[in-house]
């Protein structure tokens, strides 16, 4: 039987709230353990367990020297986000380890910038059952013309907590 994940007990009692609330608390949390996701001010908009949606707002804070998200942020919110659903999937014994970050820019983005992150069923199985592995997190980040300025490849390993 799988090891309680603290992480995951947070989410479920505050997805009870109204969305809004829900999205305020997880934000303030994950913040405060992420510390560079403080910086950049980084939001969790929901959760349902199996996808989450991230945003950036394009701040001063997060621009290139052109006036659009930096590549390093927009990186930051695909790592995050599935950092975030890969986390609260696994058991409370095991620690989420970032493998591989494959991103491949295709367009200049616009506006704020949105990272939805999914696991499938099997993932999540995998996640619960297997000691250590890893698995290949589908992120897809949009910014506000609906446009996919970045391809994203996130893998993600997990190994035992000692």
């Amino acid at each position: 039987m799988p090891v309680s994940n603290p992480l995951r007990k947070f989410v479920d009692k505050v997805n009870q709230y109204p969305t809004p609330i829900s999205a305020f608390l997880m934000t303030k949390v994950f913040r405060h353990k992420v510390k560079l996701a403080g910086t950049t001010s980084i939001d969790v908009v929901a959760t349902n367990g199996r996808q989450v949606e991230y945003r950036m707002k394009n701040r001063k804070k997060v621009q290139n020297h052109i006036g659009s998200v930096h590549a390093a942020a927009m990186a930051l919110l695909a790592e995050s986000a599935t950092g975030f659903i890969v986390g609260i999937n696994l058991p409370g014994d095991k620690l989420p380890l970032i493998k591989c970050m494959n991103l491949n820019y295709v367009k200049r983005a616009t506006g704020d910038i949105k990272a939805i992150a999914t696991l499938t069923d099997e993932q999540i199985a995998l996640l619960e059952v297997q000691e250590k592995g890893e698995i290949s997190v589908h992120v897809k980040v949009t910014d506000a013309a609906g446009i996919e300025p970045v391809e994203c490849e996130m893998i993600w390993a997990w190994v035992p907590k000692r």
